[in-house]
């Protein structure tokens, strides 16, 4: 068997509490809300702007516009008292209202309804590494890449970070400053969406029916989801009491999982943060498997990502260029179920095609036409080596080489010790196995078992470059590394040990 030597590079990717976002905050009571508004607007001119000025200059340095932060969020607390529309909210927005309410005042108002959020204080794990979409001003022979990690902060709460850097003409790794602030981006309020792709969610979702099909012919082939609430808002007042009001939630949430963000271009790639936003994200995003889609000479980034929303995994797909705009998207079909599921860098035979583990046991493969739709899936391994008794996953999407697909596995067997190891796959037809290595080719060491989940080993995707495959790992969900090892010889212990 040909030797496979596995080099760990001394780099490692470690949380950084300092590294904090902005989050709107209220109080869990409408009543306790309004008393916090109450006493603000009941405070002195001169004890509001010295509470300001003091709250501006400790947080000043720790966000690049924390005025514009504070005024969004006093907004957002006036929406939700016009949301609510009762007397008592209703004669306090007419006071908010006010042109006579100072800046000032505004500012603490947003300021007592933030709070920051440490995105990675207790973890920094699961990364994957794609190439950047900017190679300019890269070296000969060298490669700008960019990783994402799933960060996790209090609560458990995960959320996805970027790290960049170039990889050197001699496989050396020259990592990007880190910058110096944390955030989120801006949700687009008015995505666009296309009827006949929401007619076919509707129907997997059983939810096309006479109500559904009503409102959507009433849309635009192309339409807005104000265009949407706004035929919803229409039925409703049609047919009072008979709206089949499952229909409509059923509606609403699928469009609402449906999102687009932005980055602000000022905003550093090290410091871009997607953070949950819908509601099949309120208990973090986990796990994005980044790939590289090439597609008629164009490329386009997607990763899948598990979405969980403290009852369910609900796998979803992220799109982007330029990781400065995102779209999020719901997938569909009785096979899009299940954690880790992996898109292949491009169609085979015209179809896509996508690793999964849909029982939480076997190593999976499916095909089809459309990107947003599986629905069957076959078995492509079973654990089968000691290491790997439990279970069988991927590390990511398949990497394409002379000799086929490069499958990096997870295998989970005694103790619940997770090791990493390769399969090879046919490229024209990646349902036929023509390697598997017998043993691991990442085993947890001793320094790398302690952590949050010990004994524990995991990527979410690798990367190829000058005859090297870089292998970023996360270490007992704690923090992270990074291997390297020779492809050819790689390649060549794969081709040996056969099916």
């Amino acid at each position: 068997m040909s030797r496979i030597d596995v080099e760990r590079l001394d780099e490692r990717f470690a949380s950084d509490e300092g590294r904090v976002i902005t989050r709107f905050f209220a109080p869990s009571r409408p009543a306790h809300e309004r008393e916090v508004i109450e006493r603000i607007l009941a405070m002195s001119e001169q004890d509001v702007r010295t509470s300001a000025a003091r709250t501006l200059d400790d947080f000043r340095d720790r966000h690049r516009d924390i005025e514009q932060i504070f005024l969004a969020h006093e907004e957002i607390a006036r929406d939700r008292l016009r949301a609510r529309a009762g007397d008592d909210d209703l004669r306090l927005l007419m006071r908010l209202d006010s042109p006579a309410l100072s800046r000032e005042r505004r500012l603490l108002l947003g300021a007592v309804f933030t709070q920051e959020y440490a995105v990675e204080a207790a973890a920094y794990f699961n990364p994957s590494i794609v190439p950047h979409p900017d190679q300019s001003r890269v070296p000969e022979g060298a490669l700008r890449y960019i990783l994402s990690f799933r960060a996790v902060g209090e609560g458990h709460l995960s959320s996805i970070v970027f790290r960049s850097g170039v990889i050197g003409a001699d496989g050396t790794i020259r990592e990007d400053p880190v910058g110096r602030f944390a955030e989120r981006p801006e949700v687009i309020s008015d995505p666009s969406y296309d009827r006949h792709t929401s007619t076919l969610k509707l129907r997997e979702l059983d939810a096309y029916n006479v109500t559904s099909g009503v409102i959507l012919s009433g849309l635009d082939q192309n339409f807005e989801l104000s265009d949407l609430e706004r035929r919803i808002a229409e039925h409703r007042r049609e047919f009072g009491d008979a709206v089949d009001e499952r229909t409509l939630r059923t509606m609403l949430w699928l469009a609402e999982s449906n999102y687009a963000i932005r980055f602000d271009e000022a905003c550093d790639l090290s410091e871009r943060v997607l953070f949950p936003v819908s509601r099949n994200e309120t208990q973090g995003m986990e796990d994005a498997r980044f790939v590289r889609f090439e597609s008629d000479g164009d490329a386009t980034y997607y990763a899948t990502y598990t979405a969980n929303n403290g009852f369910a995994a609900v796998p979803q797909l992220i799109e982007t260029r330029d990781f400065l705009s995102f779209k999020i998207i719901t997938l569909n079909g009785r096979s899009a179920t299940g954690k880790g599921l992996a898109l292949f860098p491009r169609r085979i035979g015209g179809r896509y095609a996508m690793l999964g583990r849909q029982d939480g046991e076997n190593l999976t493969l499916m095909f089809s036409e459309n990107l947003h739709f599986w629905h069957e899936h076959e078995i492509l391994l079973r654990p089968r080596e000691p290491w790997e008794t439990v279970l069988i996953g991927n590390c990511g999407s398949p990497l394409e080489t002379d000799a086929g697909w490069l499958v990096l596995t997870h295998g989970v067997g005694p103790m619940r010790r997770y090791m990493i190891g390769a399969v090879l796959l046919d490229r024209d037809d990646p349902a036929r196995v023509i390697g598997r290595l017998r043993q691991p080719i990442l085993s947890p060491t001793e320094h790398e078992r302690e952590g949050y989940v010990p004994n524990v080993v995991y990527s979410c995707g690798a990367l190829i470059h000058g005859g090297r495959l870089f292998l970023p790992y996360a270490m007992s969900d704690t923090s992270s590394a990074m291997a390297v090892l020779r492809l050819d010889p790689l390649l060549d212990a794969l081709l040996e040990a056969g099916p």
